[in-house]
């Protein structure tokens, strides 16, 4: 008689969708943040985004290749990495700092640790701060918007919480700018990295993947909420010194973070407790590194600080086994 039972671990249920069916849809979501970021700095920005997304697919096949396994590039996480290397490049980054990335985050951030679902660190953050902290001139050299539809030429300026940062260091005031042109903000007229130029495309692209259910709503609320509270704090403080709350969610990469980055299946805690603790965190770290660090923007720093905590927060939130007796002292 033929054995019909089958030992295996959990999980036992599988929800039907593959990895490429996944990276599909959260390549969907960033489609809007990609039209816009084209709409507002053309070609430059195509540059970007075609160099890093087939940079990722060259060295990752590369990769496989030279481990002599099966090709991954059918699961979409290469192609996802490249775009979201891209949207965090400036517009007028040099086609050598976008494959430079390409290649950190697939050999160094991905490869290294064994491929997609080993790495400990999001793949794109990690190619992102190694070039902010290698070429911090080409990783900070800002390009004004110039919509398509403007015919003007690209110049040179710096992004919101660049100058909210140089006048507070300066002077111990906010700008003007700080304390208003939200809408410009929200829509993308405004300097900075790809994905940071729009915080309604962003949005979008999240309230997708939240209806698509790819992405729980625990770590982004939790990671945004913590933000705009403590923010909040700051400025009924000192609101000559401290920009609102309003300030740090439309500029920067919060959103893009919250909703991309932070929610990686494979560097995010597993339990929901576990995703409220770790987004708490990035919000906490992210702020701090705003208001009294060294960089106008934290949000790539928290958030590789807390994929490097996620085993300990899996460890302490870890489910209690049903009819589990609590260990004697």
């Amino acid at each position: 008689m033929e054995n019909q039972l089958y030992l295996s671990s959990s999980p036992h249920i599988h929800n039907g969708e593959t990895t490429d069916q996944v990276m599909r849809k959260v390549i969907y979501a960033l489609v809007p943040a990609s039209l816009v970021s084209l709409y507002f700095f053309g070609l430059p920005a195509l540059s970007v985004l075609l160099i890093c997304t087939l940079g990722c697919m060259v060295f990752e096949a590369l990769s496989c290749w030279l481990k002599k396994i099966p090709q991954t590039l059918a699961d979409g996480s290469a192609a996802l990495t490249g775009i979201l290397l891209a949207l965090n490049l400036p517009p007028s980054s040099p086609w050598w700092i976008s494959l430079l990335g390409a290649a950190i985050a697939i050999l160094i951030g991905k490869q290294v640790y064994g491929g997609l679902g080993h790495n400990p660190f999001n793949p794109a953050l990690v190619a992102r701060v190694v070039l902010l902290i290698s070429f911090p001139v080409q990783m900070t050299n800002w390009t004004a918007p110039a919509p398509l539809t403007s015919g003007f030429d690209a110049v040179t300026t710096a992004t919101p919480l660049g100058e909210m940062k140089t006048a507070v260091m300066l002077t111990g005031k906010l700008p003007a700018l700080a304390q208003s042109g939200f809408s410009d903000y929200l829509l993308g007229n405004m300097g900075g990295c790809l994905g940071e130029v729009s915080a309604l495309a962003l949005l979008l692209g999240g309230v997708y993947l939240l209806y698509k259910k790819i992405i729980s709503w625990h770590t982004p609320v939790a990671f945004i909420g913590t933000v705009l509270v403590l923010g909040g704090i700051f400025w009924a403080i000192a609101p000559e010194k401290y920009p609102s709350p309003l300030f740090h969610l439309v500029t920067g990469g919060l959103i893009l973070g919250a909703f991309f980055m932070a929610t990686d299946m494979v560097t995010s805690p597993v339990t929901t407790k576990g995703m409220l603790i770790f987004g708490c965190g990035c919000g906490l770290l992210t702020l701090l590194i705003r208001l009294f660090g060294g960089y106008p923007e934290g949000v790539s720093f928290a958030i590789l600080l807390m994929n490097a905590a996620t085993p300990l927060i899996d460890r302490f939130c870890r489910p209690k086994i049903y009819g589990q007796r609590p260990a004697k002292a």
